[in-house]
């Protein structure tokens, strides 16, 4: 009894939302965390004035969903391809940035409020930005992320969390749903004529849509603005974040099609998790003399992990760091020039895993990165229509191990990168509120950790791999942007050679380690976004990607499709009514699904999920919504952790690397400002 009147909670609060809709409730707003859309406008201004691909989401864009990860923020963001492990673990990949990663993440800059989240040597976990919090995110892909001081292959991607000036006043918000999810949000803000203090508390519980895939979190923001004098301002920034996370693991493809809500069995032995503790302290003060802006400010980030997978991973690190970036601009001439350093330690020990507990001590190290980036970009306007745009990054760093124990032999060592990526690129606006862009420029990753340190050989060593480099890339991006009557749209069209990308392979007398630098490989692709609005209540939003990823001429390979994103990605969405009172249907449709092996030998099958969202005003400053996915409740598959060779699904046991989407879900909330 108790699941069924939990399950139908959510429906029932929709149906309460709808009756008790005010007769002139159509003048309503949505209640939303944020009051002041001043951030929102001043970013959506910055991102116009790119030669290339990027967006702007505002927190209006995913009000009425239930805010798990990335991915429900993102979703019609064009070209970011997401796709759920399980919790908040995604797949998030930016012109196939990341392929080799089937955890994690790699190729890609995470910021919040302008500060990275990346470690120093460049790995992150996305689990740290919570999107709830968030005012709007920026999204620069590929080159276009020069302002965040990006050389990677796929961009940046920076969440920008609310001042006491963008969202004075108390808001509340609190979801319910189904796998007795549980979700609130208490956020308040305050302002004066110097000082201004924004602060929110969200709490997170679920049991998952699989076995041992529960979650809970419990995390603070929060950042005081003082303005000291005309010129000079500073704001102070604290972020404290506790999740615990089960692993349930990936499933075979038979499994994944059948049984999508059972954890993989080494997962459940292990009480595989992944637990983190974390505070963020960071500044920026900003200097203004009009013509001329510096923002200067320094951060620190300390986090511990515990992670139970095939041995236990207990890492303390500190990660310290400092920033600044210049702004000129006069008559037609721009010129940004800034630059970050990021330094990290890191005490790393890994035990047996007992299930799930400490064993004997298998390995203790010291590890220390280091990376840091000088950048600079002219922005010239030669007449009104054209801007004409010349920049580069220049990145060097370092990663370096002392091992102090290891129950299997291992080794210390260090290895230096350093690159150099410059970019150009033409923006041409033929009429009001239409744009075309065009930019050509290189891009540079560099080996983490897991890269630069691996397990080779017989016996197995765990050393470092010296002939490891950094994976580069020249890109091409040509594309529009604009509004036209009730349609706006954003198309980009990218070709990216890359040399050295970071990828599996058999190892061998040329190849030393399992993950290693590939010769060539082509990234090429289109990223498009349409949104029609023919009224206030009608509106159709959708995203559509085109992957062609290969190999070419690879000695092992061949001309092979590259594994994990499918050729084609299609969403949408129909909004139908007001802010009063609306409905959203939805569909994600990927028609084919991706290669699973480097050897194009299996491939997943495609699949369509259907959707909606709805959401009412109750009352002034109240809100309520409601959110529905997997519609249909269909069986498919939504990520792989790629292999060179997969069994067959006909062939058992089956390789187990793939996670099935989400099953079936239905939550609701209530959302209030006062």
């Amino acid at each position: 009894m108790k699941t069924r009147v939990h399950g139908a909670a959510p429906l029932l609060a929709l149906a309460s939302c709808l009756v008790a809709v005010p007769v002139h409730a159509d003048e309503a707003d949505t209640t939303i965390i944020v009051t002041a859309p001043t951030a929102t406008e001043a970013a959506e201004e910055r991102a116009a004035r790119t030669p290339g691909g990027t967006d702007i989401v505002s927190y209006e864009d995913y009000a009425d969903k239930s805010v798990v990860s990335l991915r429900d923020t993102l979703a019609f963001s064009p070209g970011v391809y997401l796709q759920p492990r399980y919790g908040q673990e995604v797949r998030i990949s930016i012109r196939g940035s990341g392929l080799s990663r089937g955890f994690h993440m790699r190729g890609l800059t995470l910021l919040q409020d302008g500060v990275p989240i990346n470690l120093a040597d460049d790995n992150g976990d996305f689990q740290e930005l919570e999107p709830i919090f968030f005012d709007h995110l920026e999204v620069y892909r590929g080159a276009n992320a020069l302002r965040f001081g990006s050389g990677t292959l796929g961009g940046a991607i920076n969440g920008v969390t609310p001042t006491g000036r963008t969202a004075e006043g108390l808001y509340l918000r609190g979801d319910v749903g189904s796998f007795d999810s549980v979700r609130g949000l208490v956020s308040a803000g305050v302002a004066s004529d110097r000082v201004d203090a924004w602060g929110a508390i969200s709490a997170d519980r679920s049991d998952g849509d699989r076995d041992h895939a529960g979650r809970r979190s419990l995390r603070f923001q929060g950042n005081v603005g003082l303005k000291l004098s005309d010129v000079v301002s500073t704001r102070f920034y604290a972020s404290i974040n506790n999740i615990d996370q089960q692993i349930p693991g990936a499933l075979t493809m038979a499994e994944a099609l059948t049984t999508p809500r059972k954890a993989n069995a080494g997962a459940v032995a292990g009480d595989q998790g992944r637990d983190i503790d974390s505070l963020r302290l960071q500044n920026r003060t900003r200097f203004d003399w009009g013509a001329l802006t510096l923002d200067v400010g320094g951060f620190v980030n300390a986090k511990s992990l515990h992670h139970p997978i095939f041995q236990l991973i207990d890492q303390k690190s500190v990660d310290v760091g400092a920033f600044f970036r210049a702004d000129y601009a006069t008559g037609p001439v721009e010129v940004t020039f800034g630059g970050e350093i990021r330094r990290g330690s890191t005490d790393a020990r890994q035990f047996v895993n007992n299930g799930g507990r400490r064993g004997a001590l298998s390995f203790d190290a010291d590890q220390k990165a280091q990376t840091a980036t000088l950048y600079g970009e002219v922005r010239v306007r030669p007449v009104d229509a054209l801007t004409l745009i010349a920049g580069g990054v220049y990145a060097d760093g370092w990663r370096q191990r002392h091992v102090n124990f290891s129950a299997t032999p291992a080794t210390d060592g260090r290895i230096d990168f350093d690159a150099f990526s410059p970019k150009i690129g033409l923006l041409f606006e033929p009429a009001a509120d239409i744009q075309l862009f065009a930019n050509y420029s290189r891009s540079a990753e560099f080996p983490g950790f897991g890269e630069v340190f691996q397990t080779i050989g017989t016996p197995p060593t765990s050393t470092v791999v010296s002939g490891i480099r950094p994976q580069r890339a020249w890109t091409a991006e040509i594309g529009t942007r604009g509004k036209v009557g009730f349609a706006s749209w954003d198309v980009a069209l990218y070709r990216s050679t890359l040399k050295g990308e970071l990828l599996q392979f058999t190892t061998n007398s040329n190849i030393p380690a399992a993950t290693f630098n590939a010769d060539r490989t082509l990234h090429q692709g289109i990223e498009a976004g349409l949104d029609l609005a023919p009224t206030d209540w009608l509106r159709l939003r959708q995203v559509y990607a085109y992957s062609d990823f290969r190999f070419r001429g690879d000695a092992q390979f061949g001309d092979n499709r590259l594994p994990v994103i499918p050729k084609h990605a299609y969403r949408a969405e129909l909004r139908l009514g007001t802010d009063a009172l609306h409905v959203s249907p939805n569909l994600e449709w990927v028609p084919d699904g991706p290669f699973a092996d480097y050897r194009n030998q299996v491939r997943t099958p495609g699949y369509a999920l259907i959707g909606i969202t709805g959401g009412a005003t109750i009352a002034n400053g109240v809100d309520a919504f409601i959110d529905v996915r997997n519609v249909t409740g269909k069986k498919a598959i939504g990520d792989i952790s790629a292999a060179i060779i997969v069994t067959p699904p006909n062939v058992q046991p089956g390789s187990a690397i793939y996670y099935p989407v989400e099953r079936r879900a239905v939550s609701a909330g209530i959302r209030a400002r006062f």
